[in-house]
């Protein structure tokens, strides 16, 4: 590390950055508490029109908005798309959670709500905050970074439990037994591997978010409008 990093003097224009994280916060909370309950989806923003997983994230938004679940998407192109594609045709309400990006992100055409944010992370707070459920589609570190903190916040009971699905079983079988092998019983209880369900078909995705939303784990109700945070900063 140079000594120029080590004595870099205090930037004046630092704590102004403050207000503008307030105001993506105080956007995304009064544009986002009024749509009632949600199902957020992840997924690749390269995944073409063409492509199977495309045309599942498509019908699954559908479903959703067939029992009156808002979409929650990342706005961009890919799977994002298809979701917000999906739950729009229906006549639902598709949410675009946009964030500003040098390549990849562009807004698609089918968002009844778009929000636009800077920083990642009030960006992930709405995914979390006002969803009653997740579905994880292949992609890449952006989906994965999405997904696992959801996971770690279910795990440590950081959230109310909320049902979550990994769409895709070749995709994701890779990855699963690296966590059967390398982490369970050591760096996680094997309770954990059960948060999530893994599967291949659409119709099973939606049953497990709606049943797991209508019957949530640990004995806890669902919160109509989704989550809220708490005075010591966990979301519950």
């Amino acid at each position: 590390m140079s000594n120029s990093m080590l004595s870099r003097e205090p930037d004046s224009k630092e704590s102004w950055r403050i207000f503008r994280i307030m105001a993506e916060f105080v956007e995304g909370f009064e544009t986002m508490a009024p749509i009632g309950p949600a199902v957020s989806i992840f997924g690749s923003a390269r995944t073409p029109p063409e492509h199977p997983l495309y045309k599942s994230a498509e019908e699954m938004a559908r479903k959703f908005v067939q029992r009156r679940l808002a979409v929650i998407t990342g706005g961009g192109p890919g799977i994002m798309e298809a979701g917000n594609k999906g739950a729009f045709e229906a006549g639902g309400v598709s949410i675009g959670l946009n964030i500003q990006l040098p390549h990849e992100q562009k807004p698609n055409p089918y968002q009844t709500i778009p929000i636009d944010f800077r920083y990642f992370y009030a960006r992930k707070v709405m995914f979390t905050k006002y969803c009653n459920g997740i579905v994880g589609f292949p992609g890449g570190f952006g989906t994965m970074d999405e997904t696992f903190e959801i996971l770690t916040l279910i795990q440590t009971r950081k959230i109310d439990p909320i049902p979550v699905v990994l769409f895709g079983k070749s995709f994701w079988a890779g990855l699963l037994e690296w966590m059967k092998t390398e982490l369970d019983g050591l760096y996680i209880s094997p309770e954990d591997t059960s948060i999530f369900r893994v599967t291949d078909d659409v119709d099973e995705a939606v049953k497990w978010i709606t049943d797991g939303i209508e019957n949530p784990w640990w004995g806890q109700k669902p919160r109509p409008g989704g989550l809220a945070i708490g005075p010591d900063g966990a979301m519950d």
